[in-house]
């Protein structure tokens, strides 16, 4: 047996100490948010009414490679990280793959995911700027219970917008932000003026993120004292997520292995732009190779089926424009569709990335994808989070090639966190009433159409 361990871990003084802005070695860049009114680049002073001002610079910064990491947050994250990267003999042994595969587990952490990374991020610049809250919105409940962890910590009031079918189907995941000392409303709800519309125009809707992501901003920017915050998609959590990629580079680096590709969920972007962005870094630089992969639900194939256009990041319209690969901010997944990763956009990053030719996206069907993740529960001991599964399909796939051609390939994924809190969709899977629904190119067409015009 390799002389590699099971579990590689860092020991705390190599973890990293800064987060990675793969915008700095991007020779494209990612096209500027606009403002939805005058279509003209936001301006610093206008997202800040939105976003808190150190988080703004974040985002607005395509320059600095590295931005250091508070000491205040590194203290926070010494609670969880650095956390294990996992070699999957028991995985591939099943397999009878010649690959080696490994996956990078953030699920060691009270909220279950990768989300925990950024969110202790964002409370804290919420909280060093004297701010009394903040709002967000979340679609499976990692991000919300993520953000009620962090805030919690700091002292901070939270306010979560859940996607109505989520919060339905996952009452344990509200009850532990609940815990936290959240709040957490049905969207869309009657508590907003934009839920009031959307409910008007879709009465019985299950609601989308595009829909809660309109009511958490009207509430931070009509309440004083709060600001939004994101889980995904933007500028700023791509950089904090980072830490993920930059551990597995440098647990990697330590057994002197190089992966040939590696494998990402994508929803927004958040774990796949922070498990790839070193990787891609060195890509970018022309100092190493690796194929890239992104992996999205079939039933929201924004990379796979999207346009790449500006478009509104929320269903209520009120949010900057981003130009990203999109299915258009009406768009609405299917209510049986359990998987997570709902989001009808993808971050701004991987985008530009996706279209310059730098990596792969591939679409997996939810019943393949909660095959996947219960042949792994199996034999890895770990019950997946069904939005990590979907690598965990795509790695599976590409380990069974190996088979078939005897390369001995190196895979890499994220596991992005664990699945015990939607115990409702793998109860679907196992009683046979789980369907693959995939949108049709004419309701994507009739959500293309009602894409911003511009100029």
């Amino acid at each position: 047996m390799s002389q590699i361990p099971y579990k590689i871990y860092l020991t705390e003084e190599e973890m990293p100490k800064a987060w990675y802005n793969l915008r700095a070695d991007m020779k494209n860049k990612p096209a500027p948010l606009l403002n939805p009114g005058t279509h003209e680049p936001m301006k610093a002073e206008e997202l800040a009414g939105v976003f808190c001002e150190e988080l703004v610079k974040q985002e607005l910064d395509n320059t600095t490679p590295y931005f250091d990491i508070p000491e205040e947050i590194l203290g926070f994250y010494k609670m969880y990280r650095p956390s294990p990267l996992v070699r999957a003999y028991c995985l591939e042994k099943k397999l009878g793959t010649p690959a080696k595969i490994y996956y990078k587990f953030e699920g060691n952490n009270t909220s279950g995911s990768h989300k925990l990374n950024s969110a202790i991020a964002q409370a804290y610049y919420a909280k060093k700027q004297g701010l009394k809250g903040v709002t967000t919105e979340t679609g499976a409940g990692q991000w919300g219970t993520a953000l009620s962890m962090a805030c919690a910590y700091l002292g901070l009031d939270c306010k979560v917008y859940m996607v109505k079918v989520s919060y339905e189907q996952k009452p344990f995941r509200r009850e532990v932000m609940r815990t936290y000392g959240a709040s957490v409303t049905p969207s869309p709800s009657m508590e907003t003026e934009v839920g009031k519309k959307i409910l008007a125009e879709h009465p019985g809707t299950t609601g989308s993120l595009g829909c809660a992501i309109s009511e958490a901003v009207e509430v931070a920017t009509t309440t004083e004292g709060y600001r939004y915050v994101l889980g995904s998609v933007l500028n700023q959590v791509l950089l904090h997520q980072s830490i993920i990629g930059l551990e597995t580079k440098a647990a990697l680096d330590k057994y002197g292995v190089k992966p040939d590709i590696i494998i990402g969920c994508a929803g927004g972007g958040s774990n796949l732009g922070g498990l790839i962005a070193p990787f891609m870094g060195q890509k970018l630089r022309g100092e190493a190779d690796y194929r890239i992969i992104a992996v999205e639900p079939a039933s929201c194939p924004s990379l796979t089926r999207g346009k790449y256009a500006y478009d509104f990041c929320d269903t209520g319209m009120v949010c900057p424009l981003a130009k990203m690969y999109t299915l258009g901010s009406g768009f609405i997944p299917a209510p049986n569709h359990a998987g997570g990763l709902r989001y009808h956009g993808m971050s701004s990053v991987l985008s530009q990335l996706y279209d310059d030719g730098l990596m792969e996206a591939t679409s997996v069907k939810q019943t393949d994808v909660f095959e996947a993740a219960e042949t792994f529960a199996r034999v890895e001991g770990i019950l997946p989070a069904p939005e990590s599964s979907h690598a965990i399909k795509v790695a599976i796939d590409e380990a069974l090639k190996c088979k078939e051609t005897g390369e001995e390939k190196t895979i890499v994924f994220g596991l992005t966190g664990t699945g015990y809190f939607d115990m409702v969709a793998y109860e679907k899977f196992h009683d046979g009433q789980m369907t693959d629904y995939i949108p049709t190119d004419e309701e994507l067409q009739a959500s293309f159409d009602k894409l911003p015009k511009m100029d």
